[in-house]
């Protein structure tokens, strides 16, 4: 019988103060799994009162991103004109494509009591027929719930245990949060190309392998697992549609051309990129140098 873990990838943690960020995506030992190219789990950590998290106007292109919280609430404004308030049980889907620009900050009434954050932020990289699609945004709070005794799990991306989420998929994709009460099991089915899955909180098991928290666990093609916690545990699942054409990703870039990624940066660096309506603090400059993308396939 084969395992039933691949591989495991080892976080990079990012201390940002008061709170840690941890990257699984991309890593050295492996960069893709389904369309997933960045995948950041960050907190659970409770802030100072009157602080809070504050992400400056940037750019992006080639990618949609999705943030997906279990604790607190974002402020996302985009240069489509976009305001939402991102909160538990929702998700943000940003899709890209030729450009887009957009900030992330902790709500007023969130500062005022000491915000807390525990989520994800993932980027899912566009197919080659897609890149350069306009740009959009959505947010979904009625996705599909499965409960069964001990076991939940909402369905973010794509279909899963006979339901679907409504959330756009530009290539095929899974992505679902997993809560297991204590004695709880779910069997995570083989059909998606790849599948990857995340212990954020509690304790648990795939077929028996122990998962240690915030590492990411690469599932083994073609077979059937079951995820079980004794003592209660969530799970994040991740996955879908494998590419078969080379990515390039610099700072907040992804694309499969690395003159494509050239010019983003000229374009943000000559203020080309559109402005995002309601935020006037400074954007994030450009990082200094030369883009050297690293090539995934």
């Amino acid at each position: 019988m084969t395992m039933p873990i691949t591989q495991t990838i080892e976080p990079v943690t990012h201390d940002l103060g008061q709170f840690e960020v941890r990257r699984v995506l991309p890593s050295r030992a492996r960069t893709m799994v389904g369309p997933f190219i960045f995948v950041d789990e960050f907190g659970p950590a409770q802030l100072d009162q009157g602080s809070g998290m504050d992400v400056r106007p940037h750019p992006h292109i080639n990618l949609a991103t999705v943030t997906w919280l279990f604790e607190g609430a974002i402020d996302h404004r985009d240069s489509l004109g976009t305001f939402s308030t991102i909160r538990p049980g929702a998700v943000n889907l940003m899709t890209a494509g030729k450009g887009i620009v957009h900030s992330e900050r902790s709500p007023q009434d969130e500062r005022d009591g000491g915000p807390r954050l525990f989520g994800m932020q993932t980027w899912l990289a566009l197919p080659d027929r897609k890149e350069e699609i306009d740009p959009a945004f959505e947010t979904h709070d009625a996705l599909p719930l499965i409960e069964d005794g001990r076991a939940s799990a909402r369905v973010i991306m794509g279909e899963l245990w006979d339901e679907s989420a409504p959330t756009t998929t530009h290539a095929e994709t899974i992505y679902a949060e997993i809560n297991l009460a204590p004695g709880g099991t779910i069997p995570v089915d083989s059909e998606a190309d790849e599948r990857a899955v995340m212990l954020v909180d509690g304790a648990a098991k795939a077929d028996g392998v122990e998962l240690e928290r915030y590492r990411l666990y690469v599932l083994a093609p073609g077979r059937d697992i079951a995820l079980a916690s004794a003592t209660g545990a969530k799970i994040m699942l991740l996955g879908g549609e494998a590419f078969d054409s080379e990515r390039h990703v610099w700072w907040n870039f992804v694309s499969s051309s690395r003159e494509r990624i050239h010019q983003a940066r000229e374009d943000w660096r000559k203020e080309r990129f559109p402005l995002v309506p309601g935020d006037s603090e400074e954007r994030i400059p450009i990082p200094d140098g030369q883009p050297k993308t690293v090539s995934y396939p």
